[in-house]
């Protein structure tokens, strides 16, 4: 089964951005290889310019606490496993915690960094890394596997708390929707959202390996669309009946919009 998650709101496509980024980063960091280390270090990069946008600290911190408070709601219910629920309550205070515990704004060690900062300001020129134009970066690829790894681990002693909290709220986020078998009947779909509890995460798997979806969606409608890939052309609309499956999540807490 093919998955594909769609965001309904700018925090939880923040969100799904830095996961995504960096799964990649930290694949690339544990291959090891200098063209690896150098795109993970780019990878990084792109991580800094996006924690740049607004507070994420702060939208972190109340997202940890909501979801702390809506799971307290279930202690002592007997339907719920309460040695998951208490390690789960337990690794959401260990996530506000560690974030808490730096005072400084995220990435701001990263930003001090004069060397990483003029690596940041060739990496937006197409080929501004080469040697000829950043000797000491290429230096940096030189040096030993272990070297350039223990850089990597100073680099994100402090942005690995956000990376924990951010795992922590998609892990309860994905795991709060019913999944629903369905059909998209000439490859498309449309269901209209009541709005009561605004959805927050759209999660659709496919099986049919020639078509994948493409959504529009707010917090009134769905509209599904499924596509076909040529490689040469703009996509085309897949003629046949899709089955598949979809899950709306909407973990919220107490009065949250």
């Amino acid at each position: 089964m093919s998955s594909y998650e769609f965001p309904f709101n700018e925090r939880i496509r923040t969100y799904l951005r830095l996961e995504d980024l960096f799964v990649k980063m930290l694949h690339h960091i544990e291959v090891g290889h200098e063209v690896n280390h150098h795109v993970a270090l780019l990878t990084l990069l792109q991580i800094l310019d996006l924690i740049d946008r607004g507070d994420l600290k702060v939208d972190l911190l109340q997202e940890l606490d909501r979801h702390k408070v809506q799971l307290s709601f279930l202690q002592n219910n007997p339907n719920i496993d309460q040695y998951a629920l208490s390690d789960t309550l337990a690794s959401l205070d260990r996530c506000a915690t560690s974030l808490r515990s730096d005072h400084q704004k995220l990435g701001q060690s990263l930003r001090d960094n004069d060397w990483l900062m003029s690596v940041k300001q060739r990496a937006g020129i197409p080929g501004g890394v080469c040697e000829f134009d950043l000797p000491s970066y290429r230096h940096w690829l030189y040096l030993s596997v272990d070297r350039r790894k223990t850089d990597f681990s100073q680099w994100l002693a402090r942005l690995m708390p956000m990376y924990e909290a951010i795992r922590m709220i998609l892990q309860l986020l994905r795991g709060s929707g019913q999944v629903l078998s369905l059909v998209a009947h000439k490859g498309a779909y449309q269901q209209q959202l009541s709005g009561h509890k605004p959805a927050q995460l759209l999660r659709i798997e496919i099986g049919h390996d020639e078509c994948f979806p493409e959504v529009s969606a707010n917090k009134y409608a769905i509209n599904i669309r499924f596509q076909k890939l040529d490689f040469v052309q703009r996509p085309k609309a897949c003629e046949q009946d899709i089955p598949f499956k979809m899950i709306i999540c909407n973990f919220t807490g107490p009065g949250h919009n």
